[in-house]
């Protein structure tokens, strides 16, 4: 009773966004809603929520998942979106799509491009939603349909969230389960090579999804294969072997970057684009001025990340709030970098190329402001997801659902375990969320089961968690916005539930089956 009474709000979500093709917003605020009466009508009841959690609990959990949200989710989401603008504004986002479809004729070859090796990219420096709301816009700018746009970018942002935002949701994975909550290199290497070994399938079977999408004809099935192998294998073996020999950080950029290369070999030798006397060749100083935006961006996220210690300590150190809520345990608490978080190098990055591409200062505060009040339903929609996701944390409900799942399955329960991360994803939007949630949990049921490797099973989550990502309300509700498709979660929710669903039954497989 205390599963099905905590699974509610999940299933509302499902039920008010398939069912009732409800706006994102208004779903997501009434799932809220129901979630907080749960929290304190109920919970308390049936002895699943914490002693002493009342009303009050919830309040703080809400005034926690709002924080969480605009810090630095929400922010980073406009700063994405305010760069694709900028590039509207200036215009140079018409040498980008030229330059984008320059190397071939092939749809499939430029989807693929822009979706998982430049999307791909954008997830291992960013993260965020940034892999969503910038190459869909892009594809859109392109003339492919909004709905088209929205389920390639979302099922292109699976794997590579493992690694998103330089290696954070797997570093997050190895200090949960280390003694002392701090992992040491060889446990974050290895959980990440776990991690890339239970999605080796998927690096074959995405591109292939994509490309198929693209390009339903039967005539185009072999060609489709052959270049899902040869992007799968360069992305798999390139995956491989950095997270064996460099850990966390870096998997899902050098990845990306080595899938770029090989989608541009495969269309320079397989599909060259046939010439027209119409097509413009750029300078290189006209590319660099086109690419100015992604370039200083690129240039700042990398130089704060964790591949320059000194800069990434400085600025994860320096103007830092922290605020200390009452449902906090004691010694926590939620903290911002004010000039050390990936929004602020996503602003920067935008303002400097901005100003390199003409546009000038004043254009560039009108478009930040239309780009905020454009994002104002986007807005309700990821308060109250992660709002949401707090009071069902602190309430003690994702706790019960995982342990009745683990519980249920007994001796199978490998099968299932990346099914407990996609949980956690779905909830609250994020692999690093995810596997704070159930790291401990799945470690815990490792053991019981007398597994030969528990660490095996810890990966599962964030192989889970990468299946979760793409239907999750937070990243639909991303979708939407960079889309231009107000109240239209429930259908993009709807197309690609069932590749969520082959994503997480395939890792489910890998994992009861290679372990």
């Amino acid at each position: 009773m205390a599963a099905l009474v905590s699974i509610l709000p999940i299933v509302l979500l499902f039920v008010l966004m398939l069912g009732f093709k409800m706006a994102g917003h208004r779903s997501a605020f009434i799932c809220l809603l129901i979630t907080a009466a749960i929290a304190v009508l109920l919970a308390p009841a049936m002895q699943f929520a914490p002693q002493g959690f009342t009303q009050m609990g919830v309040a703080w959990a809400f005034v926690e998942g709002t924080l969480k949200s605009v810090f630095p989710i929400l922010i980073i989401i406009m700063m994405a979106l305010f760069s694709y603008n900028v590039l509207v504004q200036s215009k140079q986002i018409e040498v980008i799509k030229a330059q984008f479809t320059s190397f071939s004729d092939d749809d499939g070859i430029t989807v693929l491009m822009l979706v998982w090796g430049f999307g791909g990219l954008l997830e291992g420096m960013a993260g965020f939603g940034t892999a969503v709301a910038i190459p869909a816009a892009i594809l859109i700018s392109l003339g492919y349909k909004p709905l088209f746009s929205a389920l390639v970018s979302l099922i292109a942002n699976t794997v590579p969230t493992g690694f998103g935002a330089v290696g954070v949701p797997v570093i997050t994975l190895a200090n949960e389960i280390a003694p002392g909550g701090a992992a040491s290199q060889a446990l974050i290497s290895q959980l990440s090579v776990y991690a890339v070994l239970q999605l080796s399938l998927l690096y074959f079977v995405l591109p292939f999804i994509i490309l198929t999408l693209t390009n339903r004809s039967k005539s185009a099935i072999f060609k489709n294969l052959w270049l899902s192998l040869w992007v799968g294998v360069v992305s798999f073996g390139t995956q491989y072997l950095v997270a064996l020999h460099l850990g966390a950080e870096t998997p899902a950029i050098i990845g990306s970057l080595a899938a770029i290369v090989a989608i541009v070999v495969y269309a320079k030798v397989f599909a060259p684009k046939k010439k027209t006397e119409s097509e413009k060749a750029y300078t290189a100083s006209q590319t660099l001025k086109a690419w100015a935006v992604y370039a200083f961006i690129l240039l700042f996220i990398l130089i704060s990340g964790p591949l320059f210690p000194p800069v990434n300590t400085f600025l994860k150190s320096t103007l830092v709030s922290r605020i200390a809520l009452p449902i906090h345990a004691p010694g926590t608490a939620f903290s911002f970098a004010w000039i050390g978080n990936a929004g602020l190098m996503l602003f920067l990055g935008t303002v400097l190329g901005g100003l390199v591409q003409g546009v000038s200062p004043k254009e560039l505060l009108v478009t930040l402001a239309r780009t905020v009040v454009n994002l104002r339903k986007t807005t309700i929609t990821i308060i109250s997801l992660v709002s949401l996701a707090a009071i069902m944390n602190y309430s003690g409900m994702i706790l019960v659902i995982a342990d009745t799942l683990a519980s249920i399955t007994g001796k199978a329960y490998p099968l299932f375990a990346p099914l407990i991360g996609a949980i956690g994803t779905f909830v609250t939007g994020s692999d690093t969320s995810s596997n704070i949630l159930f790291a401990k949990l799945q470690a815990n049921v490792a053991t019981q089961l007398h597994h030969a490797n528990p660490n095996w099973i810890v990966a599962a989550n964030t192989t889970g968690a990468t299946g979760g990502k793409m239907i999750s309300p937070q990243s639909i509700a991303i979708a939407t916005a960079a889309c231009d498709m107000p109240g239209k979660d429930g259908e993009i929710l709807k197309s690609a539930l069932p590749y969520a669903a082959l994503y997480i039954v395939i890792g489910g497989l890998m994992v009861l089956l290679a372990g």
